[in-house]
């Protein structure tokens, strides 16, 4: 890396810079570090200093670094058994598989439901065990598991079910399984209520009786443990003498999968599972996945990106807009022509689901333009919108106006809803509680997503509570304005060299964003719009000459877009993350572009 080109950002020796505000309207706020502290790292640990520098400001401590940029699942796994319950569950599963009892696995539609139980049906195939796969329709059956389903359930034979990815608040639906003598393990990673459901067995690291530290697991990572502690009970009982024990380290692309698509902190044992499952998803063994990265022409490496927004889409392109199983069975088949097929539907759902999310956006986002800019949660109500979009919708949204989101879609006077929320905003507690006190039908989720089911007349009052709960969160006024940047640099300092340095803190997801940057004092020499949403630009640096491409994705029409169209020859501090591209064999690097200001 070139250490001249790079600006340190401000130290505390120096004391707290002035508030500087962008062209949009925010606050840059630098982390800030003891400089001393940084030479510590760089020498221990012989790293750059602008990456000693990241890591300190992100609180990394000195004795964590080499874990922290080697994540190592060995070194991080928990031992599954600290949780509640997972015993208890680990022994009924073994017993099950012993026996030759029908166990069936009841997922949810969205990538973590599909992906918890497709890695639970490879396993129990395994083990020998052929597992009934249930997943509901989003729209005739809802959320999680309904009485009629669980009932059927056992008609056919089943006399365990496992739930992955939802179960926390099926209160209901659980009794009526228990007294009809139907047994049920929770495997689930939702914030749930003091009061559990009657179950066997219920694991679920946010429950509130739990003292794991491990909170931030999705479900996917949640069914790894409970695989984990079930072939260890089947080692002790002797079940594997004389058979091939299977390597559970085979399906960790599935973890991965579902972990990042979840959107749940990527911290912890969280980014051993990341780390590990890539490398695992890089040799294409999981048929289905290695059949959808072939049609999206994915030839390079996969990654966070590739998980986020190319798989994790079409695997829920089939519980948005099609058939709720879709996604489960692309990823346990073993059959090419039947992976072809089920990735083909996918494929079109897929489109079917971005004409369907073009519309509903256009008309939420007109709401919220209208609305009061002053507002600490943003709720949008739409009649007849496709309830299969609204979580994608309401990530738009947020990411658009820097505040959480509910969008509630109307049907016959009963709303449902997804909501997403920024960081240090816990809208799967806000939700828990509005529950609690009456206003919803159900709802559950976790700190930066959830879903609800609300009656039409409550939502004003629903409205009121969410407000005054989130506006009376300590530290969160203005917060959403607020950008962080992790440092600046010129034009020059925007390096292959420099990219692969910051890569190591990856893999980056919530909890461990990507790297944000400011590039100081270039000039903004031809912007303009690309496709339709889109504003290309190419930065100069005055002094040197030497150019970097950028681009802004979907902010035509918004205050970064004009602003961008609006400065064009003028002087700027652009803040946003670094790419490295590839073409024709030949690296250059980019600037995917946050925010301006003038220079």
């Amino acid at each position: 890396m070139n250490e001249d080109s790079a600006i340190p950002t401000p130290s505390t020796s120096s004391g707290p810079a002035p508030p500087l505000l962008s062209l949009t309207g925010r606050e840059w706020v630098f982390r800030e570090v003891d400089n001393r502290e940084v030479q510590v790292f760089s020498q221990k640990h012989d790293i750059p200093d602008m990456l000693a520098q990241i890591l300190v400001a992100r609180g990394v401590r000195l004795e964590e670094v080499e874990q922290f940029l080697n994540p190592s699942l060995k070194v991080s796994i928990p031992d599954p058994s600290h949780f509640l319950d997972m015993d208890i569950a680990a022994t009924r599963v073994a017993t099950a598989v012993t026996a030759g009892e029908r166990i069936a696995l009841f997922g949810d539609y969205d990538v973590d439901g599909a992906t918890s139980s497709a890695l639970l049906v490879r396993y129990l195939r395994a083990l020998g065990a052929e597992p009934f796969m249930y997943i509901p329709d989003r729209m005739k059956e809802g959320y999680g598991p309904n009485t009629e389903a669980l009932l059927g359930l056992q008609k056919r034979g089943v006399r365990l079910v496992i739930t992955v990815d939802c179960g926390t608040m099926a209160f209901e639906p659980l009794e009526a399984a228990h007294n009809a003598g139907l047994e049920v393990i929770v495997i689930d990673h939702h914030i749930g209520e003091a009061r559990r459901p009657k179950a066997c067995a219920i694991v679920n690291p946010n429950r509130l009786d739990e003292t794991s530290p491990h909170r931030q697991l999705a479900a996917v990572g949640v069914a790894f443990l409970l695989m984990v502690a079930v072939n260890r009970r089947l080692r002790e009982t002797g079940f594997f003498a004389g058979k091939t024990e299977p390597d559970l380290r085979q399906w960790l692309d599935i973890v991965a999968l579902g972990t990042v698509c979840d959107v749940v902190p990527l911290t912890g044992v969280n980014r051993a599972f990341v780390a590990q499952g890539l490398k695992v998803m890089a040799a294409r063994g999981n048929l289905g996945l290695r059949t959808i990265l072939d049609m999206a022409a994915v030839s390079e490496i996969p990654s966070v990106y590739t998980c986020g927004f190319v798989i994790g889409p079409r695997i829920n392109a089939g519980g948005r807009v099609g058939k709720s199983d879709l996604g489960v069975r692309l990823l346990t088949t073993e059959d090419p022509a039947e992976a072809m097929v089920l990735a083909k539907e996918l494929e079109l759902h897929n489109a079917e689901r971005k004409a369907i999310e073009a519309f509903v956006l256009e008309e939420a986002q007109a709401q919220a333009e209208a609305a009061d800019p002053s507002t600490s949660v943003l709720i949008v109500v739409g009649r007849g919108w496709h309830a299969g979009v609204i979580g994608i919708v309401a990530g738009r949204l947020k990411e658009r106006f820097h505040k959480p989101v509910a969008v509630i879609a109307l049907n016959d006077g009963i709303g449902k809803a997804s909501a997403r929320s920024v960081s240090g905003i816990d809208f799967g507690a806000a939700v828990i509680a509005a529950h609690e006190a009456g206003l919803l039908m159900a709802g559950g989720g976790h700190a930066m997503a959830a879903g609800f089911t609300v009656e039409e007349e409550k939502i004003p009052a629903l409205a009121e509570f969410l407000e005054a709960r989130m506006r009376s969160l300590p530290g969160q006024s203005g917060s959403a304005r607020r950008l962080s940047l992790d440092g600046m640099i010129s034009i020059g300092g925007a390096t292959a060299e420099l990219i692969a340095n910051l890569d190591r803190m990856g893999p980056f997801g919530q909890g461990n964003p990507q790297i944000r940057l400011a590039v100081q004092g270039v000039i903004n020499l031809k912007p303009e719009i690309v496709g339709e949403h889109h504003v290309k630009t190419l930065f100069i640096d005055p002094l040197t000459n030497v150019r970097l491409s950028a681009i802004a994705f979907r902010v035509v029409g918004t205050k970064l877009g004009d602003a961008l169209l609006a400065t064009r020859g003028k002087k700027l501090d652009v803040a946003g993350q670094l790419r490295l591209q590839e073409w024709n064999g030949r690296q250059s690097v980019s600037l995917m572009i946050d925010d301006v200001m003038m220079g």
